[in-house]
Protein backbone atom coordinates (compact mmCIF):
# COMPACT_ATOMS: atom_id res chain seq x y z
CA UNK A 1 0.00 0.00 0.00
CA UNK A 2 2.88 2.35 0.77
CA UNK A 3 4.71 0.93 -2.38
CA UNK A 4 1.55 2.47 -4.49
CA UNK A 5 1.46 5.85 -2.91
CA UNK A 6 4.90 6.63 -3.21
CA UNK A 7 4.38 5.26 -6.94
CA UNK A 8 1.41 7.67 -7.24
CA UNK A 9 3.48 10.64 -5.42
CA UNK A 10 6.54 10.17 -7.65
CA UNK A 11 4.71 10.51 -11.21
CA UNK A 12 2.75 13.54 -9.47
CA UNK A 13 5.98 15.19 -9.06
CA UNK A 14 7.37 14.23 -12.63
CA UNK A 15 4.33 15.85 -14.04
CA UNK A 16 5.05 19.27 -12.42
CA UNK A 17 8.24 19.44 -13.13
CA UNK A 18 7.40 18.64 -16.78
CA UNK A 19 4.60 21.42 -16.30
CA UNK A 20 7.00 23.73 -14.83
CA UNK A 21 9.75 23.05 -18.13
CA UNK A 22 6.55 23.54 -20.41
CA UNK A 23 6.04 27.15 -18.40
CA UNK A 24 9.49 28.60 -18.37
CA UNK A 25 11.21 30.66 -21.27
CA UNK A 26 14.03 28.58 -22.36
CA UNK A 27 17.43 30.54 -22.43
CA UNK A 28 20.03 29.67 -25.29
CA UNK A 29 22.27 28.17 -22.78
CA UNK A 30 19.68 25.52 -21.93
CA UNK A 31 19.21 24.57 -25.50
CA UNK A 32 22.40 23.24 -26.06
CA UNK A 33 22.14 20.91 -28.69
CA UNK A 34 20.45 19.08 -31.19
CA UNK A 35 20.34 16.05 -29.34
CA UNK A 36 18.48 18.03 -25.76
CA UNK A 37 16.43 19.57 -28.33
CA UNK A 38 15.21 15.92 -30.14
CA UNK A 39 15.23 14.10 -26.65
CA UNK A 40 13.01 16.49 -25.28
CA UNK A 41 9.33 17.34 -27.61
CA UNK A 42 8.85 20.25 -25.38
CA UNK A 43 12.41 22.39 -25.55
CA UNK A 44 12.14 21.07 -29.68
CA UNK A 45 8.80 22.84 -29.67
CA UNK A 46 10.54 26.20 -28.16
CA UNK A 47 13.52 25.96 -30.14
CA UNK A 48 11.38 25.66 -33.35
CA UNK A 49 9.47 28.33 -32.18
CA UNK A 50 12.51 30.62 -31.38
CA UNK A 51 13.85 30.09 -34.60
CA UNK A 52 10.48 31.31 -36.43
CA UNK A 53 10.70 34.75 -34.54
CA UNK A 54 14.26 35.09 -35.22
CA UNK A 55 13.39 34.21 -38.68
CA UNK A 56 10.91 36.42 -39.42
CA UNK A 57 13.11 39.14 -37.43
CA UNK A 58 15.64 38.86 -39.77
CA UNK A 59 13.25 39.06 -42.66
CA UNK A 60 11.59 41.88 -41.39
CA UNK A 61 15.52 43.73 -40.89
CA UNK A 62 16.43 42.48 -44.11
CA UNK A 63 13.01 44.17 -45.41
CA UNK A 64 13.75 46.88 -43.84
CA UNK A 65 17.07 47.38 -45.02
CA UNK A 66 16.12 47.21 -48.40
CA UNK A 67 12.99 49.73 -47.89
CA UNK A 68 15.61 52.20 -46.71
CA UNK A 69 17.32 51.40 -49.48
CA UNK A 70 15.06 51.96 -51.99
CA UNK A 71 14.33 55.35 -49.78
CA UNK A 72 17.68 56.57 -50.43
CA UNK A 73 18.05 55.75 -54.05
CA UNK A 74 14.70 57.54 -54.89
CA UNK A 75 15.81 60.39 -52.42
CA UNK A 76 19.05 60.30 -54.86
CA UNK A 77 17.16 60.42 -58.27
CA UNK A 78 14.79 63.33 -56.57
CA UNK A 79 17.66 65.37 -55.58
CA UNK A 80 19.07 64.98 -59.19
CA UNK A 81 15.82 65.44 -60.90
CA UNK A 82 15.63 68.79 -58.69
CA UNK A 83 18.69 70.13 -59.33
CA UNK A 84 18.83 69.11 -62.94
CA UNK A 85 15.58 70.91 -63.16
CA UNK A 86 16.66 74.35 -61.25
CA UNK A 87 19.58 74.26 -63.20
CA UNK A 88 17.09 73.92 -66.35
CA UNK A 89 14.80 76.67 -65.05
CA UNK A 90 18.05 78.92 -64.47
CA UNK A 91 18.91 78.34 -68.06
CA UNK A 92 15.41 79.13 -68.89
CA UNK A 93 15.97 82.34 -66.60
CA UNK A 94 19.50 83.65 -68.41
CA UNK A 95 17.98 82.83 -71.90
CA UNK A 96 15.14 84.65 -71.32
CA UNK A 97 16.55 87.40 -70.01
CA UNK A 98 19.37 87.47 -72.84
CA UNK A 99 16.30 87.69 -75.49
CA UNK A 100 15.21 90.53 -73.55
CA UNK A 101 17.79 92.07 -73.74
CA UNK A 102 18.59 90.92 -76.87
CA UNK A 103 14.30 92.22 -77.86
CA UNK A 104 15.54 95.91 -76.56
CA UNK A 105 18.42 96.20 -78.40
CA UNK A 106 16.67 95.23 -81.36
CA UNK A 107 13.84 97.68 -80.25
CA UNK A 108 16.46 100.51 -79.67
CA UNK A 109 18.16 99.85 -83.10
CA UNK A 110 15.24 99.95 -84.55
CA UNK A 111 13.73 103.19 -83.20
CA UNK A 112 17.51 104.23 -83.76
CA UNK A 113 17.14 102.94 -87.58
CA UNK A 114 13.56 104.68 -87.90
CA UNK A 115 15.12 108.14 -86.47
CA UNK A 116 18.03 108.23 -89.06
CA UNK A 117 16.11 107.00 -91.74
CA UNK A 118 13.66 110.12 -90.85
CA UNK A 119 16.29 112.58 -90.53
CA UNK A 120 18.18 111.09 -93.77
CA UNK A 121 14.33 111.54 -95.58
CA UNK A 122 14.55 114.88 -93.99
CA UNK A 123 18.11 115.53 -95.28
CA UNK A 124 17.33 114.58 -98.77
CA UNK A 125 14.00 116.68 -98.81
CA UNK A 126 16.18 120.03 -97.65
CA UNK A 127 19.11 118.96 -100.31
CA UNK A 128 16.49 118.31 -103.27
CA UNK A 129 15.06 121.72 -102.15
CA UNK A 130 18.57 123.01 -101.62
CA UNK A 131 19.26 121.90 -105.55
CA UNK A 132 16.76 123.29 -106.98
CA UNK A 133 17.28 127.03 -105.66
CA UNK A 134 20.32 126.86 -106.56
CA UNK A 135 19.37 125.91 -109.71
CA UNK A 136 16.99 128.63 -109.72
CA UNK A 137 19.70 131.23 -108.53
CA UNK A 138 21.73 130.22 -111.19
CA UNK A 139 19.59 130.74 -114.08
CA UNK A 140 18.50 134.03 -112.36
CA UNK A 141 22.03 135.18 -111.91
CA UNK A 142 22.97 133.50 -115.53
CA UNK A 143 20.00 135.92 -117.29
CA UNK A 144 20.76 138.94 -114.81
CA UNK A 145 24.40 138.65 -115.74
CA UNK A 146 23.72 138.02 -119.90
CA UNK A 147 21.50 141.41 -119.22
CA UNK A 148 24.59 143.31 -118.03
CA UNK A 149 27.20 142.01 -120.00
CA UNK A 150 28.55 140.16 -116.96
CA UNK A 151 30.55 136.46 -116.46
CA UNK A 152 30.57 134.05 -113.72
CA UNK A 153 32.45 134.67 -110.95
CA UNK A 154 34.66 132.02 -108.42
CA UNK A 155 36.40 132.86 -105.75
CA UNK A 156 39.08 129.97 -104.44
CA UNK A 157 39.52 129.03 -100.88
CA UNK A 158 43.25 128.26 -101.48
CA UNK A 159 46.03 130.83 -101.60
CA UNK A 160 48.66 130.80 -104.86
CA UNK A 161 50.46 133.07 -105.99
CA UNK A 162 49.18 135.26 -109.58
CA UNK A 163 50.82 133.15 -111.89
CA UNK A 164 49.48 129.80 -110.06
CA UNK A 165 45.62 131.38 -109.61
CA UNK A 166 45.70 132.17 -113.29
CA UNK A 167 46.40 128.94 -114.45
CA UNK A 168 43.40 127.38 -111.73
CA UNK A 169 41.38 129.32 -113.20
CA UNK A 170 42.48 128.64 -116.94
CA UNK A 171 42.33 124.73 -116.22
CA UNK A 172 38.48 125.24 -115.61
CA UNK A 173 37.90 127.18 -118.30
CA UNK A 174 38.06 130.61 -117.26
CA UNK A 175 40.74 133.21 -116.53
CA UNK A 176 41.16 135.79 -113.36
CA UNK A 177 38.54 138.42 -113.30
CA UNK A 178 38.63 141.54 -115.70
CA UNK A 179 36.93 144.63 -114.58
CA UNK A 180 35.81 147.09 -117.15
CA UNK A 181 32.80 149.35 -115.48
CA UNK A 182 32.02 150.59 -112.15
CA UNK A 183 29.04 148.13 -112.33
CA UNK A 184 31.20 145.05 -112.36
CA UNK A 185 33.72 146.78 -109.61
CA UNK A 186 31.25 147.12 -107.29
CA UNK A 187 29.62 143.35 -107.97
CA UNK A 188 33.21 142.10 -107.68
CA UNK A 189 33.83 144.13 -104.34
CA UNK A 190 30.94 143.13 -102.94
CA UNK A 191 31.95 139.53 -103.11
CA UNK A 192 35.58 140.06 -102.19
CA UNK A 193 36.10 139.09 -97.90
CA UNK A 194 39.99 138.89 -98.21
CA UNK A 195 42.71 139.61 -100.56
CA UNK A 196 42.30 137.88 -104.03
CA UNK A 197 44.35 138.43 -107.42
CA UNK A 198 42.53 139.75 -110.34
CA UNK A 199 44.01 139.24 -113.61
CA UNK A 200 45.24 142.54 -114.54
CA UNK A 201 49.40 143.01 -114.01
CA UNK A 202 52.05 145.00 -115.89
CA UNK A 203 53.46 143.84 -118.85
CA UNK A 204 57.23 142.21 -119.29
CA UNK A 205 58.76 145.89 -119.50
CA UNK A 206 56.99 146.79 -116.58
CA UNK A 207 55.61 149.63 -118.26
CA UNK A 208 52.10 149.19 -119.26
CA UNK A 209 49.03 147.38 -117.33
CA UNK A 210 47.11 145.14 -119.22
CA UNK A 211 44.28 142.35 -118.75
CA UNK A 212 44.51 138.90 -118.95
CA UNK A 213 42.96 139.40 -122.38
CA UNK A 214 45.49 141.43 -123.69
CA UNK A 215 43.48 145.11 -123.56
CA UNK A 216 45.15 147.86 -121.53
CA UNK A 217 43.39 149.13 -118.14
CA UNK A 218 41.04 151.69 -119.06
CA UNK A 219 39.55 152.39 -115.77
CA UNK A 220 41.24 151.76 -112.31
CA UNK A 221 39.54 151.80 -108.66
CA UNK A 222 42.68 152.13 -107.41
CA UNK A 223 43.56 152.76 -103.62
CA UNK A 224 45.11 156.09 -102.63
CA UNK A 225 48.45 155.89 -103.55
CA UNK A 226 48.65 153.18 -105.64
CA UNK A 227 49.85 151.90 -108.11
CA UNK A 228 53.21 152.57 -106.73
CA UNK A 229 55.41 149.45 -107.46
CA UNK A 230 57.18 150.77 -110.38
CA UNK A 231 60.91 149.57 -110.35
CA UNK A 232 59.99 147.64 -107.40
CA UNK A 233 59.09 144.34 -108.77
CA UNK A 234 55.34 144.77 -107.48
CA UNK A 235 54.14 143.54 -110.61
CA UNK A 236 50.40 142.08 -109.69
CA UNK A 237 47.30 143.47 -109.40
CA UNK A 238 45.07 142.56 -106.07
CA UNK A 239 41.78 143.73 -104.79
CA UNK A 240 41.77 144.98 -100.77
CA UNK A 241 38.47 144.45 -98.37
CA UNK A 242 37.51 147.72 -98.07
CA UNK A 243 34.71 149.70 -96.96
CA UNK A 244 35.79 152.02 -100.35
CA UNK A 245 34.35 149.37 -103.16
CA UNK A 246 35.25 152.39 -105.94
CA UNK A 247 39.25 152.30 -104.23
CA UNK A 248 40.74 148.77 -103.58
CA UNK A 249 42.86 148.29 -106.09
CA UNK A 250 46.95 147.53 -105.02
CA UNK A 251 50.06 146.46 -106.88
CA UNK A 252 52.01 143.96 -105.10
CA UNK A 253 54.89 141.33 -105.73
CA UNK A 254 53.50 138.41 -107.68
CA UNK A 255 54.54 135.78 -105.36
CA UNK A 256 52.46 136.70 -103.05
CA UNK A 257 49.98 133.85 -101.62
CA UNK A 258 46.45 135.00 -102.12
CA UNK A 259 43.24 133.86 -102.78
CA UNK A 260 41.67 135.15 -106.32
CA UNK A 261 38.81 135.36 -108.39
CA UNK A 262 38.25 133.58 -111.82
CA UNK A 263 35.92 134.95 -114.50
CA UNK A 264 33.94 131.91 -116.74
Amino acid sequence: MMESENITENRNTEQKNDSSVFDRDLSSDEITTNKDAADNPILCMNFIQREAVNYRRKKYCMLITVLLGLIFVLLVIAVVVQHKKLSTESDLMKMSYMNLEYSEALSSLEMNYSRLNGEREELQINLTYTIQKTLQLEAELKKWNSEKGLGWYFISREKKNWTESRQHCRDRGGDLVIIHTEEEQMLVSSITKERNWIGLSYNENESVLKWVDGTPLDLGFWVQGEPNGLGRSENCIEMLPSSQPKNNWNDAVCSIQNTFICEH
